[in-house]
Order: structure tokens, then C-alpha cells, then sequence
């Protein structure tokens, strides 16, 4: 369910769908779609958000600043591995077909129910059945009702393209979720769906992280294996398989999306008009149709692709694009660009990033040195992370000490983790070495004089003379990973940590890098730790896949026992909120070097006014247009 993330302002590209929610709010950020809270109440936040403009209203053309490399490729709704990004989902889909659960709130990773197909599940039979009524005001733009048929439709097809290949479906693990763990589908009436599990399940994750994803198709529509052929029983597989072949081999098809009669039946607040492959420009007009929440008199929504962040920030500085950002090299342009008629607000997103140290690297004893948790501690202690946000992001930032960041706020944030467990303290780091056998030698490298695994001493596998030194390979793209571990390599000399800096980019890293990959296999013992960016947090924000043990995406073979039994907790156990007790315990046990998250700071004409959380959800990568209105 993760997906890796660059940690920069231009990351959407890599983003997933994934940045959202429970069923509950949790902080004083803005509580809902139209809320007027005063955006100034957020922590964390750069810059504010003006509250809606009162007075007349009106319609027109709202241009978007599409970012570089972030060209759709995909428009059906049941998503590849390569095409589970923002710019295919959030900011271009999600337009036309909406999940059955909106896991977007404002900056806040909860869900806006309003915004959903359906209420949210009745559990039953120890956490085995869960019953869904759907909501009755959403229509396809047919006027046939969204009902309990397009859902058994969806994960029918959901199931037949994975059965021909994992990737699909995007957020697909094997053996978790949907489908593996689910017995059957069913729908008794037009409004209600039953899913049976074949095991309980939690339902907090089953709902934000699996349910969240189904993402809506119209069976009336869809159920064919051609465009003029008859509408086929999806319940059996050999037809579902059709179905899929036909509705993907469609999405393929780049130049016909806007002319294609699959993609004219939406149940979003927009149909795609217009869009150009060669460069991923589009324009979106309005459903009339459409059932959910939206200004008085919806825009038109006109994409702008541009090929570099200079000249998207071009664009912003001449005033041609009603919404765009601000690069992160470019943040002390704000006055700039507030006298050209912009707001300007950002806010981290909900991501972690983070150095991965690798515990399988047998170099110069390095697996046993870092399986040390009090090694960890002083590394932990090191990193200046208001420092680095300030020195090498502007201030556009926010802190993060485990997978869970202090911004934005969720129900699942544990109280370690919006008060740094191990502050920034040099001499800290030192009394943690010199307490557990190391010599200091500040400006050279430690060594180990007491060994053993007794009290005061280094620790089980670190002989005698076994110096503190290791390589850190980091991502030279965006500027501030080098920055930071350059930083961190500085402060940890003066502890006495020769910490050898080897520059890279974030594709040979998570190729070579990466233990559980057959190409990363021969390179396990050539890195001690790397820097590629992150992780996206799954709304409900388990790290299964990452720390437990022999999870796809453990890059540096982390394993610990009672990680693995939080993580299993977290997705397996009835307690909704048990994930809270995993980030906390990680928080603590430090299995990388977490690091503060980087803000996406939003632009906006002053004229163009929407509710404050509309705003806000920019920063999180939602473009919900259909809220956004004239003024003046």
C-alpha cells in the first residue's frame, strides 16, 4: 500500500491516492468542505488562507498550472502500479469518478463524508461482514443512481485484473486486502452491499486503506467486451477478464480520451472535453448531473502542463494561471509573487521521509552497530530538524520524528510524535557512546574499547577497536537531501561518527539499494544507509511492507519482533485505533533516521475564492475545482 515518495515540493508525480482518512477530525485545521475555521489555527502551516469572498459569485475559466513530468496516462478508474500517482488520480480522474470513501478534509487526512458514495460500514460477525448502504444522491451522468451494483461491478473487475497480473491494481498486496481476504461481495438491493471477509479484519484499515481506493465504475456502462457489444454477467470470471481487456486496452488509448463514449459516463462534478497526449493539457467542463457538494455555478477547469518548474513559476510571476505553486527553490519569492495578485499558503503533506539504514550490511560490522538501539538514539539526536527547515527549505516545512510527522494532524498521531523524543543535542549523542564502551574522538572515528553485551558496553557482534564510520548514499535531487546530510555528517564528527557521503540519484538508489530486490541483492553489503525521499502515509498509516519483517519495500531489512506484532495488530485486530501504538513504538525504536517533510506551497489569484479547506487540500494534492468560484 506505500508508495516511495521524492522528498520535494515537485513530488506529486509520485504520490499516491493514499493521502487520507478516517472517520473523525482531530485538530483545529479545517473541519469540512465549506468550513470558514480561520486557517491561521493551523500549525505547521506557511502563510494563510483568506476566508471566502462574500458577495456575487460567477463562472468561468480556471486554469491550472500542471506540473512538469506529470502528464496523465491512465483514465480508467482501476489504476496500474505505474499509474497509482497523483497526476492519473487526484488531479485528473478523481474529477469524472469519485472513490466510494473521500479521504480528504482541508490539510487534514480524514475523511469529508459528503463527499463519499456511501455511508461508512456497519461491522458485524467479530469484524468479518461489513454493510454498506449507499448514498442516494449521486447519479451517473446518464441519470442512472450510483447503487450497490456499480460496487460489486468494480471489485468483480478489480479482481479480474489482478488475477492477470498483480500490477493491475495499484494498491494490491498480496494476501492483504482486496481482494485475497475477501470471501464475497454482494448486493441485496440497489442501495446496500455486504462484504464477507474470509477473517476479521480492522476495521479502521479496511475502511481507510483498502475501501478508500475502490474507486467507482458504472456496471450499466462498462459490463461489455467492446464498445458496441452487449452489456455480459461480470459475476462470472471469464466475462470480468473481457470486460477488463476491453476497459484497459481503452485507457491505452491516449488520443481518444476526451472522445471515447466509456469516458463520457461520470459520476464526478466533471466531464474531460478536451486533452492533448503529446502534452497532457486538458479541460474539464461541468456535470450537470453531478450529486455532491460544489460552488453555486461550477467553472470550467483548464490544465496547463509546463515542462519545468522555472517555467511554471514564469507563468506565476506574469500572472497567466489562476492556480499554480511555488518551487521550493523559489519560496523567498513570496513578496513577488503576492504583488502580482497571488495567496500563497503551504503545508507539509502526509509523508515521511526519512535515511534507511541497512541492517544487513556485514561491512566493518555495521549490522551489529546499528542493530544497537542507543546508536540509533545518538544519530537521532544529531539531526537539527527545525534547522534544516529553516536553513534549507525557507521555512516550508514541518517536523517529523517517526512515520507518522507532527503535520499535518491525525487521528492516528501518537503523543511521540509531536514532541521530538530525541532533541537535537550533540553532547546527548556523546554521554549515549561514551555510556556504552565507545572512545570519542571528535573530528575522527570512535572506537569500540569496551566490548561485549554487558552494561557499558557495545554490544553483542562489535569487537574490540571496531570503528564508528559508514557510508550514507544520498539523492542529490531536490537540493535539500544533500543539504541535510551534509549537515548531518557535520554534526556527527563532532560526536566522533565519520559518516563518508557518497552523492546518487533516487532511480539507481531504489534499484541497487534496496535489499528485498533481486538487483539490490549484490550491493547488500556496499551501503550502510541512504537518502532516495520517503514514504506516502496511508490514511490509516500502518507501515506493513516497510518495517515488518520481509516486507516488500524493507529496504534495509529491519526486523524486530514487536514491530511485526504492532504492525499484524494494525491491520488484523479490532482495535480501530491500534496503529497508534506501531507509529509510536517506531517513533521510538528509530528502525531510520526520520526527517522533517517538506511543504507544497499553493498559489491562487486573488479574485478566485472557495471555502478555506478547498485551499488547504491543495497543499495535499486535491484540486477540487468544483468548489472554486469568481469574484469581482
Amino acid at each position: 500500500m506505500k508508495r516511495r515518495l521524492v522528498a520535494a515540493a515537485a513530488a506529486l508525480c509520485l504520490l499516491t491516492l493514499v493521502l487520507a482518512a478516517c472517520t473523525s477530525s482531530s485538530s483545529g485545521a479545517a473541519k469540512g468542505k465549506g468550513s470558514s475555521t480561520p486557517s491561521a489555527a493551523l500549525g505547521g502551516a506557511f502563510g494563510a488562507i483568506p476566508a471566502p469572498a462574500a458577495g456575487a459569485q460567477h463562472a468561468g475559466v480556471i486554469t491550472w498550472a500542471e506540473p512538469p513530468n506529470t502528464a496523465p496516462t491512465w483514465i480508467l478508474p482501476l489504476y496500474t502500479s505505474a499509474a497509482d500517482s497523483v497526476s492519473d488520480t487526484d488531479e485528473f480522474s478523481f474529477y469524472m469518478w469519485r472513490p466510494l470513501y473521500w479521504f480528504s478534509n482541508g490539510v487534514e487526512p480524514t475523511e469529508t463524508p459528503s463527499m463519499s458514495l456511501a455511508y461508512d460500514p456497519v461491522w458485524s460477525d467479530n469484524d468479518t461482514v461489513a454493510t454498506i448502504r449507499m448514498r442516494a444522491n449521486y447519479t451517473w451522468s446518464d441519470g442512472t443512481p450510483v447503487s450497490s451494483a456499480d460496487v460489486v461491478f468494480t471489485m468483480d473487475e478489480i479482481k479480474a485484473a489482478i488475477a492477470e497480473s498483480a500490477a493491475n491494481w495499484g494498491p494490491y498486496s498480496q494476501g492483504s486486502g482486496i481482494p485475497d481476504e475477501v470471501a464475497s461481495v454482494a448486493a441485496p438491493n440497489a442501495s446496500t452491499v455486504v462484504i464477507t471477509m474470509k477473517a476479521s479484519v480492522n476495521p479502521g484499515w479496511f475502511l481507510d486503506d483498502m475501501l478508500a481506493f475502490v474507486d467507482l465504475m458504472p456496471a450499466h456502462a462498462w459490463a461489455k467486451a467492446s464498445a458496441n457489444g452487449p452489456l455480459l454477467n461480470y459475476a462470472i470470471a471469464a466475462n470480468a477478464k473481457k470486460i477488463y481487456n476491453f476497459l484497459a486496452a481503452a485507457s491505452g488509448s491516449l488520443s481518444t480520451y476526451a472522445t471515447n463514449p466509456l469516458w463520457k459516463v461520470v459520476d464526478g462534478p466533471y466531464t474531460l472535453t478536451k486533452f492533448t497526449a503529446s502534452t497532457g493539457a486538458f479541460t474539464l467542463t461541468p456535470n450537470p448531473s453531478y450529486g455532491g457538494p460544489h460552488a453555486k455555478t461550477v467553472s470550467t477547469f483548464e490544465a496547463i502542463p509546463y515542462t519545468s518548474d522555472t517555467a511554471e513559476f514564469d507563468a506565476v510571476r506574469s500572472g497567466s494561471v489562476d492556480v499554480g505553486y511555488l518551487p521550493v527553490d523559489d519560496i523567498k519569492q513570496v513578496p513577488l509573487v503576492k504583488a502580482e495578485g497571488y495567496n500563497v499558503f503551504g503545508y507539509p503533506g502526509y509523508f515521511f521521509n526519512y535515511v534507511a539504514y541497512n541492517f544487513a550490511d556485514k561491512g566493518a560490522d555495521f549490522n551489529n552497530i546499528i542493530a544497537q538501539l542507543y546508536v540509533r538514539q545518538a544519530l537521532a539526536h544529531l539531526e537539527d530538524e527545525q534547522g534544516y527547515i529553516d536553513a534549507f527549505m525557507g521555512g516550508a516545512g514541518g517536523q517529523a520524528y517517526g512515520p507518522v510527522p507532527k503535520y499535518p494532524a491525525s487521528p492516528y498521531t501518537p503523543s511521540d510524535a509531536t514532541n521530538d523524543p530525541y532533541p537535537f543535542s550533540v553532547p546527548d549523542a556523546i554521554a549515549l557512546l561514551k555510556s556504552h564502551g565507545w572512545t570519542v574522538n571528535p573530528g575522527s572515528a570512535d572506537v569500540c574499547t569496551s566490548a561485549g553485551t554487558g552494561q557499558g558496553e557495545c554490544g553483542a557482534g562489535i569487537p574490540a577497536g571496531t570503528k564508528l564510520a559508514f557510508n550514507l548514499v544520498y539523492s542529490t535531487s531536490p537540493a535539500f537531501i544533500e543539504q541535510e546530510c551534509t549537515a548531518l555528517a557535520s554534526e556527527a564528527a563532532n560526536a566522533g561518527i565519520d559518516i563518508h557521503l557518497q552523492s546518487s540519484n533516487y532511480n539507481y538508489i531504489i534499484t541497487y539499494y534496496d535489499n528485498p530486490t533481486s538487483t539490490g541483492v549484490p550491493y547488500i553489503n556496499k551501503w550502510a544507509a541512504e537518502d532516495f525521499g520517503g514514504y506516502v502515509d496511508s490514511t490509516y498509516p500502518t507501515t506493513q511492507g516497510i518495517f515488518n519483517t520481509g516486507g516488500a519495500e524493507n529496504e534495509g531489512s529491519y526486523s524486530d519482533p514487536t514491530a511485526n506484532s504492532l504492525i499484524n495488530s494494525s491491520v488484523t485486530s479490532g482495535n480501530p485505533v491500534a496503529v497508534k501504538a506501531e507509529a509510536s513504538f517506531l517513533t521510538l525504536n528509530q528502525p531510520g533516521l526520520f526527517q522533517p517533510d517538506n511543504d507544497w506551497v499553493s498559489v491562487w489569484k486573488t479574485n478566485l475564492s472557495a471555502p478555506e479547506a478547498i485551499w488547504a487540500a491543495t497543499t495535499q494534492y486535491y484540486i477540487d475545482a468544483e468548489y472554486m468560484y469568481f469574484t469581482g
